[in-house]
C-alpha cells in the first residue's frame, strides 16, 4: 500500500513538473526552433469543419428534397404547429381575440385579465397543497402586476406554458424507449451529453437557419435545452420503480402496455415530476437567451437593460423571472408530493369548487372588465418600480467602494488569475492532449484517457487550442473560488439548521437568477474583462457546491457518527474524520455540478470581454456562422464531457473505498 500510495504520488508530481517546464519553456523552445507548430496545431492541418458544416446547413435548406417537400416545408410545418398553441396562449393571456387586420381588427373576446390570472394560480396552489402555497403563487403573480412586469411575464409565461409539456412529453417518450431498449440507450447517452453540454449560442444560429426569427424558434431552442433531464430522470424513476410492484401488475394479467402505463409510470410519478420541475426551471433560464431570437418577454427586458447598462431595469425584470421561478417551481414541487386524494361527493360545485370558482371569476372578470378597465388591466398609476433603488444603490457601492474593488481586483489578478492563465496558456497542444490523456487514464481506466485524448485532440485540430486553455483556466480558477467558499458553507448550513436555511435560501435566490443578471452588477462594479467573468461565473456555479456539500454531511448514517461519539471524538473530529470523509461522495458529484454551470456560464461572459470558447461561439452568433458555433461549442461540450467523466470516476472510487 505504501509502495502503491508513493507511486500514485510521484505519478501527479511528475505529471505536473513536466508540464510546467513545458509550458514555461514553450515559447523559448518556439523562438530557438522557429517551430509555431509547438504552441498551436499546424494550420494546414486542421479540420476543415467550419465550412463543410455551413454548406451542409446551406444544402439543407435551400435544396433538400424528399419527393414531396422540401426540408425548409418541413420545418416551416413544425413552426406552423408550435406556433398556433402559442398565439393562441398569447390572446388568452395577453392581447385577446380579435378577426381582421389594422384598423379593421374586432375584438371578438378580450384576455383573461392579471385578476382572473391571479386567482387562477391561486386555485392550482390550494389544489396542489394547502392555503399557504395559494398565497405565495398568488402573492408572486400579484408582484408582477403591482410592479409593472405584467405584460412581459404573460409573454415568458406563454413561452413555458408551451415549452414545458413538449419539453416533458417529449422527454418522457424518450426516457421510456430507453428504459425499454439497452441499445436506444446506449445511443441516446451522448446525445444527450451533448445536449446538455454544448453552449446555447452554439445551436441558436442553426435553429435561425432552419426555423427563422421569431418565438418558434425561441421555442424550439428552449425545448431543446430543457428536454435532457427529463429524459435522464425518467429512465432513473422506472429503473427505481420496485420489482414487487411490477410483478404483481404481471400476476393480474397485465401486459406489457398495461405494466407500463399502469404499474410503472404511476409508480413513479414523484420522481418524474422531479423531471418535469427541472424542464421548469431550465426554461425559465432560456428566457433571456431565447429572446436574441425573438422571444420577447422578461428575457428582452433583461437583454436590453444590459445593452444599456441598465442596473435598475435589469434587476427589476429580473427578479420578476425570480418570482415566477418561485411560484413555478413551488406549485409544480407540490403536485409532485400530492398523491392520491378522496374523491369528492356531491353536485358539481361540490366536486369541483376550485374550477366552479375560477370560471366564475373569469366570466365576471370578461364581463365587468368592459366597464371598469382597470380589472383587465393593472393601472399604471398604481404601479411601484424598485428600478432607481437598485442604480442608487450601485451608485453609492460604486463611489465609496470604487478604490476597494480596484485593490481587490488586482491583487487577484496579478496573484491568480495571470499566473494561472500563463501555465495554461503555455502548455504545447501535443502534450496537453497526452496529459489529459495520462490524467484520465490514472483516474478512470484507458477508456476514459483514450475518449479524454481525442476530445482534446479534436479541439486542437480545429485551431481552438489557445482558447480551450484560456477557457479551462477560467473555469479552473472559478471552479476552485466557488469551491472554497461553497463547502465551508455547506458545512455550515448542514451543522446550523438556522443558518442553514437562510444558506439554502440564498441559494435558491442564486439559481433562480438569469445568468445574464448576474453581468450588469459585475460589470458596473468590476468593468470588463477576466475578473469580472470570474465573479460572474462564481456567483452562479455556487449554488451545488453549497446544497451538495450540507446533503452530503446530513445524509452521513446515524450509526457512523454514534460510533464516533461512544470513540471519544470532539465535534471537531466528528467533523474531518467521520462526516467528510463520508460524504466524499457528494462533494464530488457538487464538484461535478460546479463545473457544468462553470462551463455553461463562461459562453455568457463573453459578453464581458473575455478571450476563451465563449467568445467563439458568440462571435460566431452575431455573423451567423454556424460551422464556427457548432465547432466551438463541440470544443466546449468535450471540455465539460472531459470533466464530468473526471470526476464521476473519482466520485465511484471513493465509494468503492468507503462501501458505500
Amino acid at each position: 500500500m505504501g509502495r502503491l500510495l508513493t507511486s500514485g504520488r510521484a505519478f501527479w508530481l511528475g505529471l505536473f513538473v513536466i508540464t510546467w517546464a513545458l509550458s514555461t519553456w514553450s515559447f523559448q523552445l518556439y523562438k530557438a526552433f522557429d517551430a509555431r507548430w509547438i504552441i498551436r496545431f499546424p494550420k494546414h492541418w486542421e479540420l476543415p469543419l467550419e465550412d463543410n458544416i455551413s454548406r451542409f446547413l446551406n444544402w439543407l435548406v435551400e435544396s433538400a428534397n424528399f419527393y414531396f417537400f422540401t426540408f425548409k416545408d418541413l420545418t416551416r410545418g413544425i413552426a406552423a404547429i408550435i406556433e398556433a398553441p402559442y398565439q393562441i396562449l398569447r390572446n388568452l393571456l395577453i392581447e385577446g381575440f380579435t378577426t381582421g387586420y389594422g384598423d379593421t381588427a374586432v375584438l371578438l373576446a378580450p384576455s383573461l385579465g392579471w385578476v382572473a390570472v391571479v386567482v387562477c394560480v391561486i386555485a392550482i396552489g390550494h389544489y396542489a397543497r394547502n392555503w399557504g402555497l395559494a398565497a405565495l403563487v398568488g402573492g408572486c403573480f400579484l408582484y408582477l402586476a403591482v410592479f409593472g412586469q405584467w405584460h412581459s411575464a404573460m409573454i415568458t409565461l406563454a413561452s413555458v406554458l408551451i415549452a414545458v409539456p413538449i419539453g416533458a412529453i417529449g422527454g418522457l417518450f424518450l426516457g421510456i424507449a430507453a428504459f425499454r431498449s439497452v441499445w436506444v440507450n446506449r445511443a441516446l447517452q451522448p446525445v444527450l451529453d451533448l445536449m446538455q453540454t454544448v453552449p446555447v449560442f452554439a445551436y441558436l444560429v442553426p435553429i435561425l437557419i432552419l426555423f427563422g426569427f421569431g418565438p418558434v424558434a425561441a421555442l424550439v431552442a428552449t425545448v431543446i435545452y430543457a428536454m435532457p433531464p427529463m429524459v435522464r430522470i425518467t429512465i432513473l424513476a422506472l429503473h427505481a420503480v420496485p420489482e414487487e410492484i411490477v410483478e404483481a401488475g404481471r400476476m393480474a394479467g397485465c401486459t406489457r402496455r398495461q405494466i407500463l402505463w399502469k404499474v410503472q409510470v404511476p409508480s413513479a410519478t414523484p420522481t418524474l415530476m422531479v423531471g418535469v420541475n427541472q424542464v421548469i426551471m431550465l426554461s425559465l433560464n432560456m428566457v433571456i437567451i431565447a429572446s436574441m431570437i425573438g422571444a420577447g418577454g422578461l428575457g428582452f427586458d433583461v437583454l436590453a437593460a444590459l445593452r444599456r447598462l441598465d442596473i435598475g431595469g435589469g434587476i427589476e425584470a429580473g427578479l420578476a423571472i425570480v418570482v415566477m421561478a418561485i411560484a413555478l417551481d413551488r406549485a409544480s414541487q407540490a403536485f409532485g408530493a400530492r398523491g392520491q386524494r378522496p374523491k369528492r361527493t356531491g353536485n358539481l360545485l361540490q366536486r369541483h369548487p376550485w374550477a366552479s370558482t375560477v370560471a366564475l371569476v373569469i366570466l365576471a372578470n370578461l364581463v365587468l372588465g368592459m366597464i371598469i378597465p382597470a380589472l383587465q388591466t393593472y393601472p399604471d398609476s398604481l404601479t411601484l418600480t424598485t428600478g432607481p433603488f437598485w442604480a442608487d444603490a450601485m451608485k453609492w457601492i460604486n463611489i465609496n467602494f470604487y478604490d476597494t474593488f480596484e485593490a481587490i481586483k488586482v491583487v487577484v489578478l496579478q496573484g491568480l488569475l495571470l499566473p494561472v492563465k500563463k501555465f495554461f496558456s503555455g502548455i504545447p497542444w501535443a502534450w496537453g492532449i497526452c496529459a489529459m490523456g495520462l490524467i484520465s487514464w490514472r483516474i478512470g481506466g484507458w477508456k476514459l484517457g483514450l475518449m479524454a485524448a481525442l476530445m482534446m485532440g479534436f479541439i486542437a485540430a480545429s485551431g481552438l487550442w489557445p482558447k480551450a486553455m484560456v477557457t479551462i483556466y477560467l473555469c479552473g480558477v472559478s471552479v476552485l473560488i466557488a469551491t472554497v467558499i461553497g463547502i465551508p458553507l455547506g458545512i455550515w448550513a448542514a451543522e446550523k439548521p438556522n443558518a442553514g436555511r437562510v444558506i439554502l435560501g440564498l441559494m435558491d435566490t442564486l439559481q433562480t437568477l438569469p445568468s445574464f443578471v448576474y453581468l450588469i452588477p459585475v460589470v458596473m462594479l468590476f468593468r470588463v474583462g477576466d475578473f469580472s467573468a470570474m465573479i460572474a461565473v462564481v456567483l452562479y456555479a455556487l449554488a451545488p457546491a453549497v446544497r451538495y456539500a450540507a446533503h452530503g454531511l446530513r445524509d452521513v448514517p446515524e450509526q457512523m457518527i454514534e460510533a464516533g461519539v461512544m470513540a471519544g471524538c470532539t465535534k471537531r473530529q466528528l467533523l474531518w474524520r467521520i462526516k467528510l470523509p463520508l460524504a466524499t461522495p457528494q462533494l464530488l458529484l457538487g464538484l461535478n455540478q460546479t463545473i457544468m454551470l462553470a462551463i455553461s456560464m463562461l459562453v455568457i461572459t463573453a459578453l464581458v470581454g473575455t478571450r476563451d470558447l465563449g467568445q467563439e461561439v458568440y462571435i460566431a452568433l452575431t455573423k451567423a456562422n454556424a460551422g464556427q458555433g457548432i465547432v466551438a461549442g463541440l470544443s466546449v461540450a468535450f471540455i465539460a464531457i472531459v470533466a464530468d467523466r473526471i470526476v464521476n470516476a473519482l466520485a465511484d472510487g471513493q465509494r468503492k473505498r468507503l462501501g458505500l
